[in-house]
Protein backbone atom coordinates (compact mmCIF):
# COMPACT_ATOMS: atom_id res chain seq x y z
CA UNK A 1 0.00 0.00 0.00
CA UNK A 2 1.67 3.10 -1.57
CA UNK A 3 1.91 6.47 1.09
CA UNK A 4 -1.43 8.86 -0.09
CA UNK A 5 -3.48 5.41 0.38
CA UNK A 6 -2.30 5.16 4.04
CA UNK A 7 -2.52 8.55 4.67
CA UNK A 8 -6.00 8.85 3.06
CA UNK A 9 -7.20 5.84 5.33
CA UNK A 10 -5.68 8.15 8.50
CA UNK A 11 -7.42 11.04 7.59
CA UNK A 12 -10.51 8.64 7.07
CA UNK A 13 -13.51 8.66 8.13
CA UNK A 14 -12.38 4.59 8.27
CA UNK A 15 -13.43 1.53 10.07
CA UNK A 16 -11.05 -0.90 10.75
CA UNK A 17 -12.54 -4.15 11.34
CA UNK A 18 -10.68 -7.33 12.82
CA UNK A 19 -11.69 -9.49 9.97
CA UNK A 20 -12.70 -8.64 6.28
CA UNK A 21 -16.37 -8.65 5.73
CA UNK A 22 -18.14 -10.67 3.56
CA UNK A 23 -19.63 -8.71 0.94
CA UNK A 24 -23.25 -9.13 1.56
CA UNK A 25 -22.97 -8.25 5.00
CA UNK A 26 -21.30 -5.49 4.86
CA UNK A 27 -24.09 -4.02 2.25
CA UNK A 28 -26.91 -4.96 5.06
CA UNK A 29 -25.22 -3.40 7.36
CA UNK A 30 -24.89 -0.32 5.16
CA UNK A 31 -27.99 -0.51 4.15
CA UNK A 32 -29.31 -0.21 8.14
CA UNK A 33 -27.88 3.65 6.88
CA UNK A 34 -29.82 4.04 4.11
CA UNK A 35 -31.79 1.06 2.80
CA UNK A 36 -31.01 2.55 -0.85
CA UNK A 37 -27.37 1.75 -0.69
CA UNK A 38 -26.14 0.35 -3.66
CA UNK A 39 -23.21 -1.81 -4.68
CA UNK A 40 -20.82 0.01 -7.17
CA UNK A 41 -17.80 -2.30 -8.55
CA UNK A 42 -16.70 -3.25 -5.53
CA UNK A 43 -17.49 -0.15 -3.82
CA UNK A 44 -21.15 0.61 -1.61
CA UNK A 45 -22.61 3.93 -2.22
CA UNK A 46 -25.30 5.02 0.36
CA UNK A 47 -26.62 8.66 -0.01
CA UNK A 48 -23.72 10.46 -1.61
CA UNK A 49 -21.03 8.70 0.30
CA UNK A 50 -18.97 5.94 -0.88
CA UNK A 51 -17.72 3.13 1.10
CA UNK A 52 -14.35 1.72 -0.59
CA UNK A 53 -13.97 -1.79 -0.58
CA UNK A 54 -12.35 -3.02 2.58
CA UNK A 55 -8.10 -3.40 2.15
CA UNK A 56 -5.96 -5.17 4.18
CA UNK A 57 -3.79 -2.27 6.51
CA UNK A 58 -1.17 -2.30 9.04
CA UNK A 59 -1.88 -2.74 12.39
CA UNK A 60 0.32 1.06 12.86
CA UNK A 61 -3.46 2.57 11.70
CA UNK A 62 -5.20 1.74 15.23
CA UNK A 63 -2.22 1.97 16.55
CA UNK A 64 -1.67 -1.95 17.60
CA UNK A 65 -4.75 -2.29 19.03
CA UNK A 66 -5.68 -4.98 16.42
CA UNK A 67 -3.28 -7.67 15.53
CA UNK A 68 -4.80 -7.57 11.72
CA UNK A 69 -7.29 -5.66 9.89
CA UNK A 70 -9.00 -4.49 6.97
CA UNK A 71 -9.78 -0.96 6.63
CA UNK A 72 -13.04 0.40 4.70
CA UNK A 73 -12.61 3.79 3.88
CA UNK A 74 -15.55 6.53 3.87
CA UNK A 75 -15.79 9.64 1.44
CA UNK A 76 -18.09 12.03 0.80
CA UNK A 77 -19.23 12.52 -3.01
CA UNK A 78 -22.25 15.52 -2.47
CA UNK A 79 -24.29 16.82 -0.23
CA UNK A 80 -24.39 14.90 3.28
CA UNK A 81 -27.51 14.48 4.29
CA UNK A 82 -26.84 15.59 7.66
CA UNK A 83 -23.94 16.88 9.52
CA UNK A 84 -21.36 14.27 9.60
CA UNK A 85 -22.80 11.28 8.02
CA UNK A 86 -19.54 10.23 6.26
CA UNK A 87 -18.07 10.00 10.03
CA UNK A 88 -21.32 8.42 11.53
CA UNK A 89 -21.61 5.66 9.02
CA UNK A 90 -17.56 4.89 9.56
CA UNK A 91 -18.46 4.63 13.19
CA UNK A 92 -21.61 2.79 12.83
CA UNK A 93 -20.02 0.06 10.75
CA UNK A 94 -16.84 -0.56 12.97
CA UNK A 95 -19.49 -0.64 16.08
CA UNK A 96 -21.75 -3.77 14.45
CA UNK A 97 -18.73 -5.13 13.02
CA UNK A 98 -16.57 -5.51 16.10
CA UNK A 99 -13.84 -2.43 14.72
CA UNK A 100 -12.46 0.96 15.48
CA UNK A 101 -12.73 3.82 13.63
CA UNK A 102 -10.40 6.09 12.58
CA UNK A 103 -10.71 9.92 11.51
CA UNK A 104 -8.64 12.60 11.57
CA UNK A 105 -5.85 10.18 12.48
CA UNK A 106 -7.73 9.78 16.10
CA UNK A 107 -8.50 6.36 17.12
CA UNK A 108 -11.77 5.81 18.63
CA UNK A 109 -13.43 2.82 19.60
CA UNK A 110 -17.43 3.15 18.97
CA UNK A 111 -18.34 0.67 21.63
CA UNK A 112 -17.23 2.82 24.70
CA UNK A 113 -19.96 4.18 26.09
CA UNK A 114 -18.00 7.01 27.48
CA UNK A 115 -18.08 8.54 24.10
CA UNK A 116 -22.25 9.16 24.86
CA UNK A 117 -24.82 9.06 22.78
CA UNK A 118 -27.96 6.21 22.90
CA UNK A 119 -30.63 5.53 20.78
CA UNK A 120 -33.35 7.45 19.24
CA UNK A 121 -36.95 7.47 18.11
CA UNK A 122 -37.37 9.74 14.33
CA UNK A 123 -40.74 10.55 13.91
CA UNK A 124 -42.37 12.57 11.57
CA UNK A 125 -44.07 15.49 13.89
CA UNK A 126 -43.55 16.39 17.56
CA UNK A 127 -45.72 14.34 19.89
CA UNK A 128 -47.71 16.34 22.49
CA UNK A 129 -46.32 15.73 25.92
CA UNK A 130 -48.97 13.91 27.28
CA UNK A 131 -49.00 11.97 24.56
CA UNK A 132 -45.45 10.52 25.59
CA UNK A 133 -45.97 10.76 29.38
CA UNK A 134 -48.57 8.02 28.75
CA UNK A 135 -45.75 5.77 27.23
CA UNK A 136 -42.93 6.12 29.26
CA UNK A 137 -42.96 3.23 32.11
CA UNK A 138 -41.90 3.70 35.78
CA UNK A 139 -41.67 6.78 38.28
CA UNK A 140 -41.49 9.54 35.51
CA UNK A 141 -40.65 12.93 36.21
CA UNK A 142 -41.20 16.15 33.72
CA UNK A 143 -38.16 18.36 34.23
CA UNK A 144 -39.17 20.61 31.17
CA UNK A 145 -42.08 20.71 28.32
CA UNK A 146 -39.88 18.21 26.70
CA UNK A 147 -37.27 16.58 29.03
CA UNK A 148 -38.59 13.83 31.11
CA UNK A 149 -36.63 11.34 33.20
CA UNK A 150 -38.13 7.62 33.19
CA UNK A 151 -37.03 4.80 35.46
CA UNK A 152 -33.46 6.23 35.07
CA UNK A 153 -33.99 6.64 31.26
CA UNK A 154 -33.75 10.56 30.18
CA UNK A 155 -35.91 10.93 27.31
CA UNK A 156 -35.34 14.46 25.41
CA UNK A 157 -37.71 15.48 22.36
CA UNK A 158 -35.80 17.70 20.37
CA UNK A 159 -35.94 18.43 16.33
CA UNK A 160 -33.97 16.35 13.93
CA UNK A 161 -30.97 17.52 12.17
CA UNK A 162 -30.80 16.90 8.61
CA UNK A 163 -33.19 13.70 6.84
CA UNK A 164 -31.29 10.46 8.33
CA UNK A 165 -31.34 8.20 5.60
CA UNK A 166 -32.73 5.22 7.58
CA UNK A 167 -35.43 6.94 8.11
CA UNK A 168 -36.37 8.34 4.49
CA UNK A 169 -39.69 6.39 5.06
CA UNK A 170 -41.18 8.74 7.18
CA UNK A 171 -40.10 12.13 4.99
CA UNK A 172 -43.33 11.90 3.04
CA UNK A 173 -45.42 12.58 6.15
CA UNK A 174 -43.24 14.68 8.08
CA UNK A 175 -44.09 18.43 9.09
CA UNK A 176 -41.61 18.18 11.81
CA UNK A 177 -38.91 16.00 11.63
CA UNK A 178 -38.30 15.12 15.41
CA UNK A 179 -36.11 12.87 17.70
CA UNK A 180 -36.73 11.46 20.87
CA UNK A 181 -33.39 10.92 22.17
CA UNK A 182 -33.26 8.12 24.73
CA UNK A 183 -29.84 8.54 27.24
CA UNK A 184 -28.59 5.92 30.54
CA UNK A 185 -26.58 3.24 31.42
CA UNK A 186 -28.21 0.87 30.05
CA UNK A 187 -28.53 -0.48 26.41
CA UNK A 188 -30.46 -2.78 26.01
CA UNK A 189 -32.88 -1.36 28.24
CA UNK A 190 -32.53 2.17 26.38
CA UNK A 191 -32.87 0.28 23.31
CA UNK A 192 -36.37 -1.93 24.22
CA UNK A 193 -38.03 1.82 25.03
CA UNK A 194 -36.90 2.89 21.45
CA UNK A 195 -38.47 0.21 20.00
CA UNK A 196 -41.88 0.31 21.79
CA UNK A 197 -42.08 4.23 21.36
CA UNK A 198 -41.14 3.49 17.40
CA UNK A 199 -44.29 0.95 17.28
CA UNK A 200 -46.56 3.16 19.67
CA UNK A 201 -45.86 6.53 17.31
CA UNK A 202 -45.10 4.96 14.28
CA UNK A 203 -41.63 5.82 14.15
CA UNK A 204 -38.27 4.32 13.75
CA UNK A 205 -35.67 3.78 15.78
CA UNK A 206 -32.06 3.93 15.54
CA UNK A 207 -28.74 3.85 17.16
CA UNK A 208 -26.58 6.98 17.67
CA UNK A 209 -25.17 6.72 14.18
CA UNK A 210 -28.74 7.08 12.98
CA UNK A 211 -28.09 3.50 11.57
CA UNK A 212 -32.34 1.24 12.06
CA UNK A 213 -32.43 -0.59 15.51
CA UNK A 214 -34.39 -3.75 14.89
CA UNK A 215 -33.66 -5.73 18.30
CA UNK A 216 -31.85 -4.22 21.24
CA UNK A 217 -29.18 -6.09 21.00
CA UNK A 218 -28.60 -4.02 18.58
CA UNK A 219 -27.25 -1.43 20.63
CA UNK A 220 -24.61 -4.20 22.01
CA UNK A 221 -21.18 -4.47 20.56
CA UNK A 222 -20.85 -8.08 18.80
CA UNK A 223 -19.64 -10.86 20.89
Amino acid sequence: MGWLAKRRLRTGPTAALPAKPDRAELLRVVRLADPDAREDGGDIVAADVRVYAPVEAEPELVGGELEKLWACRVAAEGPLPFDYFDRYLAEGLAFRLGGLAVCRGEVTDPSDDGHGGGPAVVLPARPAAEELLELLEGEVEQEEEFVFNAGGIRVLVVPEKGQPPAAKELLPFASELTAIELRGDDQAKLGALALSLAESLNGLAVDRWRFRVDSAEDLLPPT
